[in-house]
């Protein structure tokens, strides 16, 4: 365990709070559940965390073995982090603990990030739903979503032939899907489009006012 600091419980539960109980650790391993990030998109979806504090949380993961470093091959040629196999088995942790949550006060703050906001629509969303694969394009990112066999996966990309594909932006993104605006307004006024299965892209966005 590279973090010094540590319960000194053999619990299992106390075992892995040494590794992901760090502030900042456990909303590392969220970014970066959907894909592999930069060091500056990580910065993005975690407004209120410095550059140091980040940079420790990311070698203490990296030396526990959560997440691991990767140089994309050129022309990128860019270093992006991303999680371990190991680190990937914390999604239904992390989609629980989102559920968990929503059971406490909202505190004053910055809204989401698009990461938690998909992941918050991936933990909500019945899969009998939607049937096939779609391609969410918001703003810069490109995420697929897989509804297969009655499960629904989710992961940055892009999708060959999808079923469904939506095109928005982050703001318009969050307006929709916590109910400050229809998805009819949004459609309207040019700032959402729906290709393909609408019925089913339209019930994904309305998931978080289900109740």
């Amino acid at each position: 365990m590279s973090n010094s600091r540590t319960y000194g419980d053999q619990c299992g539960v106390a075992r892995s709070l040494d590794v992901i109980g760090e502030r900042w650790a456990l909303l590392i391993v969220r970014e970066l559940l959907l894909g592999p990030k930069r060091f500056g998109d990580l910065m993005a979806g975690l407004v209120g965390a410095s550059p140091n504090v980040i940079s420790q949380r990311l070698r203490e993961l990296s030396g526990d073995g959560v997440v691991r470093q990767r140089l994309l091959e050129p022309p990128a040629r860019v270093r992006v982090y991303e999680l371990t196999e190991w680190g990937r088995e914390l999604e239904p942790v992390v989609l629980h603990l989102g559920l968990w949550g929503e059971r406490t006060p909202v505190p004053q703050g910055t809204p989401p990030s698009l990461d938690s906001l998909l992941l918050a629509l991936r933990a909500k969303a019945d899969p009998d739903e939607l049937a096939g694969v779609y391609e969410l394009r918001i703003g810069t990112d490109s995420v697929v979503v897989e509804a297969v066999s009655g499960s629904l996966r989710m992961r940055r990309g892009t999708a060959d032939r999808p079923t469904g594909t939506l095109v928005t932006d982050g703001d318009t993104l969050r307006a929709v899907c916590f109910g400050q605006r229809s998805v009819d307004d949004a459609v309207q006024a040019g700032d959402l489009r729906i290709d393909g299965d609408q019925d089913g892209l339209t019930g994904l966005l309305l998931t978080l006012l289900k109740r």
